[in-house]
């Protein structure tokens, strides 16, 4: 048989076929923003009262967020750099 039918003449090949976990096709490879400092639309879970923390000066929580956030990683880069030039 040169060219074999597309479905099974096999009665249990066919039950085996119709049970037979689909391949989930795999995750794209996420790249990184071509452009720097590019914000990125995200979801987060915050606690109320940090939340209510940043809301209560009213509008731009958000930018407020980001940038204790920000702060926090630029003084950790800069420990982890401190760190370095210690050990050469």
């Amino acid at each position: 048989m040169a060219n074999p039918p597309r479905r099974p003449t096999n009665p249990m090949a066919a039950a085996e076929a119709a049970f037979k976990p689909a391949k989930k096709p795999a995750a794209p490879v996420r790249e990184t923003a071509a452009a720097p400092n590019v914000r990125e639309l995200v979801s987060i879970r915050i606690d109320r009262a940090v939340l209510d923390y940043f809301q209560g000066d009213g509008p731009g929580w958000q930018d407020r967020i980001n940038g204790a956030l920000r702060a926090i990683v630029e003084k950790r880069i800069a420990a982890e750099d401190d760190r370095s030039d210690d050990i050469t």
